[in-house]
């Protein structure tokens, strides 16, 4: 339905029409990564290359007061309209201005009230001890969505020797150093092409201590273990 307003814009008079999909997918939140095509978008504005900027929803289009702030600004001064699936809006006249305010402030309240259902969703969750952000190495999720230990006798064997060795000294640093000087790799989960997956790598400290004191090697469920605290700046 987004690629047929293609449609529209040559009904509308404009022959010369280019799609700009290549941020498709990617999350508009702060945080996340640029969206080079609604950059791009700006960038064309500016330069008096465009007459009409249409989407079908344009609370597709800007997701955020910062970036619905920036492109009816310069659509104001660069004469550019901006339109959807069923009107054309001219940001220079105050009706079309307040239309597009309260489209715009609609967009980001939804999205506001989404994000909150679904962390109050995982807080419930959570709650009920079902809800798996990423699982330590030595432990996978089967069919049902529940955890089990790992196929993988070499990841089940290797938690289970940094154990062992933590028993024999009753000392990190010592079973680092066992690890260390006998070049053991244990299982840690890193990030590939946007997934998690186990890989072997020699121990460092801070590996060690993550195994350690992980209680989900004693059979506890937690969430929250990493609480976050926001504090104004004087």
């Amino acid at each position: 339905m987004q690629y047929a307003m293609v449609s529209r814009a040559h009904a509308l008079g404009f022959h010369d029409v280019e799609v700009i999909d290549g941020d498709l997918g990617a999350s508009a939140a702060v945080g996340a990564r640029v969206r080079e095509d609604f950059e791009r978008l700006l960038a064309k504005v500016a330069l008096k290359e465009v007459g009409l900027v249409l989407s079908r929803e344009l609370s597709r289009l800007i997701r955020t007061d910062k970036d619905f702030c920036r492109l009816l600004e310069l659509c104001q001064v660069f004469d550019t309209l901006v339109g959807d699936d069923r009107t054309l809006y001219d940001v220079n006249t105050m009706d079309d201005q307040l239309v597009l305010g309260i489209k715009g402030t609609l967009s980001v309240v939804e999205l506001k009230v989404l994000r909150m259902r679904l962390l109050e969703g995982a807080y419930h969750k959570a709650g009920r001890g079902e809800l798996y952000r990423l699982l330590p190495p030595g432990y996978v999720l089967d069919g049902a969505k529940q955890p089990v230990k790992d196929p993988d006798l070499r990841v089940r064997e290797a938690i289970s020797l940094v154990y062992t060795k933590f028993r024999e000294t009753w000392s990190m640093r010592q079973t680092l150093r066992w690890f260390l000087d006998n070049d053991v790799e244990v299982p840690t989960n890193k990030a590939r092409g946007g997934k998690f997956k186990v890989v072997f790598q020699p121990p460092t400290h801070a590996s060690v201590s993550e195994v350690l004191h992980n209680p989900f090697y004693a059979g506890a469920y937690v969430y929250g273990r990493r609480p976050e605290c926001r504090t104004t700046l004087p």
